[in-house]
């Protein structure tokens, strides 16, 4: 009776040991990458509203926008890069290290870009060293949703994975509002003279508090146990002479071999996000505060985006626990199809020029959204073995990153001016129906073994 006590006492104390962690983990995979997609999007916002006028001075407005959004789109190149190269350390030395190495690469980057000079002091150098900047800015995300992503899926039970997940997910709508709400208080501070001057900076330079974040993370939390199994057997292996595949193979290059439907598919899976997305946070401002169109101020919308990007967070949270219930793909496709019916809604509501409608009209196509990437984490994750999967989810993760991201700011601002704001409702709902046939091609996941 006592030993029994003893067991249940145990194995009560495991379980809250487990727990506790898996909140450290959590929440420290949510300030990382909610700092890191802050740096981000600060240069989302930053080409809507600043550079323009900055980088491009000689540029009409229009123009300037869409070069602006161009040096925005080379983020977007280098996230493949960045995937590729911190795949390749992730499945080799570990979740943990090269999460870290990704962190402060991003800090750096911000902060360089927050001292830089303008065309105006350096002429065509400017545009040439941002867009420079922007490329390790691209690198550093490309790499880091990886690390963090398994860092918080691979340590948790097999039935909270999708909700455990979601933490390292909220990154990116927590990142939006932390972004917004720098660019608002700067703009309410200064006169709009100073804040085109050097209160813009100011959000950049902030980044610096990523590299204290990836100090705390190298010396504060464990490596995963499915990486840790994985580095065991391999050691094993070794000690028995016996050569293997994930010994002498890059585990880029494995996972292409082992895995390229599989990742062809789950870059399809993401255009929808990717696509809708940016409209969302990035040419929206623009649009918005078209004097020609809604005409909302540029404040208000950035508190659009802001109250938006806090309802996304609930639904990613809900959809991500349902996906641990109920299967990764079919909450996933049902996210996908209102977020091509609500494309349709979405600029009629902004086009009346209300406040309110504008953030319904917002926190509606957001909220579908977040259907879609809350569970991400754990569906990709489940999709690969451990010894390719950083390596394979980055890759399908940052392809269709790059093939839906990276110019749809800039394909929205041409399909708006040249043609009529509809199309870019049709070019939304596009990216949704491909996304729709990819997951819907892709096997369920949901709860199996992550064990090497």
């Amino acid at each position: 009776m006592s030993s029994s006590i003893d067991s249940k006492l145990q194995l009560e104390e495991a379980e809250a040991h487990l727990k506790s962690n898996m909140r450290t983990v959590a929440m420290t995979a949510l300030a990382g990458t909610s700092i890191e997609w802050y740096d981000f999007f600060i240069y989302a916002t930053a080409a809507a509203l600043v550079f323009p006028a900055l980088f491009f001075p000689d540029s009409t407005p229009t123009v300037g926008l869409i070069l602006s959004f161009s040096t925005f789109a080379f983020g977007f190149i280098a996230r493949p890069v960045g995937g590729i190269l911190f795949g390749h350390f992730g499945d080799r030395i570990g979740r943990k290290r090269t999460l870290v190495l990704a962190l402060v690469l991003m800090g750096v980057a911000s902060t360089l870009i927050g001292l830089m000079p303008t065309y105006n002091t350096i002429g065509l150098a400017a545009p040439i060293i941002l867009s420079i900047l922007r490329f390790a800015q691209g690198l550093a995300i490309g790499g880091q949703w990886g690390g963090a992503m398994l860092l918080v899926t691979e340590s948790s039970p097999p039935n909270k994975r999708g909700f455990w997940g979601s933490f390292a997910q909220a990154g990116a709508p927590v990142g939006v509002i932390l972004a917004n709400l720098a660019f608002i208080g700067i703009s309410a501070a200064v006169s709009d003279e100073a804040f085109m001057t050097w209160g813009w900076r100011v959000p950049f330079l902030a980044s610096v508090l990523l590299i204290g974040i990836s100090m705390y993370i190298q010396l504060n939390l464990e490596e995963t146990e499915a990486f840790k199994e994985l580095e065991l057997l391999r050691q094993t292996h070794h000690n028995d002479s016996i050569a293997t595949p994930v010994a002498k193979k890059s585990p880029v290059i494995d996972a292409l071999a082992r895995y390229p439907k599989t990742i062809a598919l789950a870059a399809g899976a993401f255009l929808s996000v990717q696509v809708c997305f940016y409209i969302l946070i990035g040419f929206i401002l623009a649009y918005g505060s078209d004097p020609n169109g809604a005409s909302i101020s540029r404040d208000n919308m950035l508190v659009v985006v802001l109250i938006a990007s806090a309802v996304q967070i609930p639904f990613q949270t809900w959809a991500s626990s349902y996906s641990d219930r109920h299967g990764r793909r079919g909450i996933f496709m049902v996210g996908a199809v209102l977020m091509g019916l609500w494309s349709f809604i979405l600029f009629p509501l902004v086009d009346t020029g209300n406040l309110i409608l504008a953030i319904i009209g917002v926190s509606g196509g957001l909220g579908a959204l977040g259907m879609m990437y809350g569970p991400q984490a754990a569906f990709y994750t489940e999709l690969f073995s451990t010894e390719v999967r950083y390596s394979g989810a980055s890759l399908g993760y940052q392809i269709g990153a790059i093939v839906g991201g990276a110019f749809a700011p800039t394909i929205a601002t041409i399909l708006w001016t040249e043609y009529a704001i509809v199309w870019v409702s049709v070019y939304m709902a596009l990216a949704s129906l491909a996304t729709l046939i990819c997951v819907w091609m892709l096997t369920e996941t949901s709860g199996q073994s992550l064990s090497a």
